[in-house]
C-alpha cells in the first residue's frame, strides 16, 4: 500500500469517527466514556495522518 492511500485510508476513518461522534452527541443518553473512546481515537488517528504527511513532505 502506498503512502497516499495509507493516508486516504486513515481520513476516511477519522472522518467516519468524527460521524459517530456527532451522531452518538446527539443522543440525550451518550455513554460519556465510549464518547471519551471515540474522542481518543480520533485523536490518535489525526497525529498519525499529520505524522504521515510531515514524513511524505
Amino acid at each position: 500500500m502506498s503512502l497516499g492511500s495509507h493516508l486516504t485510508e486513515l481520513r476516511k476513518k477519522h472522518q467516519a469517527l468524527s460521524d459517530v461522534i456527532d451522531t452518538e452527541q446527539r443522543h440525550p443518553a451518550c455513554d460519556d466514556l465510549s464518547l471519551k473512546q471515540l474522542k481518543l481515537k480520533k485523536l490518535h488517528l489525526k497525529e498519525e495522518i499529520q505524522r504521515l504527511e510531515a514524513a511524505e513532505a
